[in-house]
């Protein structure tokens, strides 16, 4: 066993190779953290605070009327919210009358968000007002039966809660009024009903669907990534583990990781409550807000992503702002640079670490250890409890110390599957191991590193883009002959988008014109933000365009700027 799993004999004796898990489902931690410390604060949201004992009750409460509108297990219910109380409210309140929560990005067009509904037939959503029109827009094309809408201004202190409209309507130009009737529901309505017994629900916890998670790939549209309850259990469960100087009910988490993204679902909604922790919960990454809040707020654990921690480095007024609150950082999403990790532990006089995973694994897998043992410069860390994880050839053979393959993991925390995709499934989960499509090595201490994707995955600023679902909104302009898009390299981004173009004879079509016409179909993030026009793109002998071809000549004239130095 040591010689396949190295990394064991790094581990602190906190930290034991395998946990014994819990078998409750998800939303028991809810109630468990209810009962155990009722009056301890779970949310402060922008000057407002609610307990634990009011979550669950107003979980509950809501939870009582989805059953009475038909709502029961294994039915499918969005959330498109940012990260705020009714998010959290609602999470919990799908999964008490057995449904499976859909996470969707509240930035996404009609056109993605038709999409994922139809996909996977969800049967209701809850959303924000500004965001009603675009969702009942798409309703008819879809199995939506209920919109519940919620407003920014329903969960703010007096006086924010008046205020915020005005302010609302200066940064959106929109004001919505929605009426709770007939399949549209408003949420403060329903929160104004009692709790009520819930019909008993039969919960399997192996193989029941907690969440629905969208990711992508180089190919097709985004894919559901299956996630039950003993994957998000079994994961949080690993990072409670790592996290073995957080004391129960004692810590208090930044929510800035959107909940719809899977890391901050696991590290933030999850495990907060899992440890009965408070959530100080942010709607959106702001440098000025960021800081304020951590100065005044003290919080001790702040999971973010690389531009997250870059952002704040670079803040001209950083020095005016005390961060020494913050004991534990893990980053995720994207490659941590050295530099930010040393100058972030300086600044705060924490720990901040990288660590390593995807949505099909709940998302953690490896992560570097954050008390009592050095730091390894440039490795993701080694394998979580319970987490086996090897290096594979393309040919399927477990490859020695040193040799760079494909990354792949095992554990209880691997997604049961992709949701109607059983082909995906078959390609991306093999005898128990998931292929991460991810190129890297093993090192003989057992620590891993990342040396490429495999995949052409494109991940700016912490979001996961596929380059495909870019190119085909392209090929709809009238003008596009060919285009491919690609991520190239970004000192905040970590990636950015940029979109090569080949146009039609004769066409003039500019870039700011593409850019209007990709704006209209893209969720911010991924339109392109660098347009290039050629006569021809590289391409192999069958037609296939080269990206990679592209990516590398990009590179390459990042370094021929660079200043040499003698």
């Amino acid at each position: 066993m040591s010689d396949l799993k190295p990394w064991l004999k790094h581990y602190p004796e906190e930290i034991p190779a395998t946990l014994e898990y819990s078998t409750e489902p998800v939303q028991q931690y809810l109630i468990n953290a209810a009962k155990n410390y009722p009056d301890k604060i779970a949310i402060h949201f922008m000057g407002k605070e609610m307990t634990y004992k009011k979550l669950y009750e107003e979980s509950l409460v809501f939870a009582g009327y989805l059953q009475d509108l038909g709502i029961s297990k294994g039915d499918r219910v969005a959330i498109m919210l940012p990260n705020t109380p009714q998010s959290i409210v609602a999470y919990y309140a799908i999964l008490m009358v057995g449904g499976i929560v859909v996470q969707t990005n509240p930035l996404y067009t009609e056109r993605e968000l038709e999409y994922q509904m139809k996909d996977s037939g969800a049967v209701a959503i809850i959303t924000l007002d500004i965001l009603y029109p675009r969702v009942s827009s798409v309703q008819s094309r879809t199995d939506l039966k209920h919109i519940f809408v919620t407003a920014i201004k329903d969960y703010l202190p007096f006086p924010k809660n008046l205020v915020y409209p005005y302010i609302q309507k200066k940064q959106y130009g929109i004001v919505v009024n929605v009426k709770h009737e007939g399949s549209t529901h408003l949420l403060k309505e329903i929160i104004k009903g009692q709790p009520k017994k819930l019909k008993e629900c039969d919960f399997n916890f192996e193989e029941d669907l907690a969440l629905l998670q969208y990711t992508g790939g180089t190919t097709g549209f985004p894919k559901g990534v299956m996630l039950t309850h003993k994957n998000l259990v079994s994961n949080t469960s690993m990072c409670q583990a790592w996290l073995y100087k957080c004391k129960p009910g004692e810590e208090s988490v930044l929510g800035i990781l959107p909940f719809f993204h899977v890391y901050g679902m696991t590290a933030v909604l999850i495990l907060s409550v899992m440890q009965a922790q408070k959530m100080i919960l942010l709607p959106k990454f702001d440098v000025n807000t960021t800081l304020k809040t951590i100065d005044k707020m003290r919080p001790t654990l702040f999971p973010g992503a690389p531009t997250i921690y870059i952002g704040l480095l670079n803040h001209p007024d950083l020095k005016k702002y005390d961060l020494s609150s913050i004991k534990a950082c893990i980053s995720g999403s994207a490659p941590l640079p050295i530099e930010v990790q040393q100058k972030f532990e300086d600044v705060t006089g924490g720990k901040l670490v990288e660590g390593y995973g995807l949505t099909e694994s709940s998302p953690v897998t490896h992560s570097n250890f954050l008390w009592d043992r050095p730091k390894v410069k440039g490795s993701i860390g080694v394998p979580y409890p319970d987490t086996d994880a090897a290096i594979f050839s393309m040919e399927g053979a477990r490859l020695p110390v040193g040799e760079i393959g494909e990354i792949a993991v095992k554990g209880p925390q691997v997604m049961k599957g992709y949701w109607n995709r059983p082909e995906d499934t078959e390609q991306t989960l093999r005898d128990g191991w998931l292929l991460t499509g991810d190129l890297g090595y093993m090192d003989d201490q057992g620590y891993f590193y990342v040396v490429d994707r495999k995949k052409d995955m494109i991940i700016a600023g912490g979001f996961n883009i596929y380059p495909r679902e870019i190119e085909e909104v392209l090929y709809e302009h009238p003008d596009v002959l060919e285009a491919v898009a690609a991520g190239i390299p970004d000192p905040y981004r970590g990636e950015t988008v940029k979109a090569y173009v080949v146009l039609k004879n004769g066409s003039t079509v500019t870039e700011d014109e593409l850019n209007e016409f990709t704006r209209k179909y893209l969720a911010a993030y991924k339109v392109p933000r660098i347009y290039e026009f050629r006569k021809e793109l590289p391409k192999t002998a069958v037609g296939k365009i080269l990206r990679r071809t592209l990516v590398e000549e990009e590179k390459k004239k990042l370094d021929e700027e660079r200043p040499k130095h003698a």
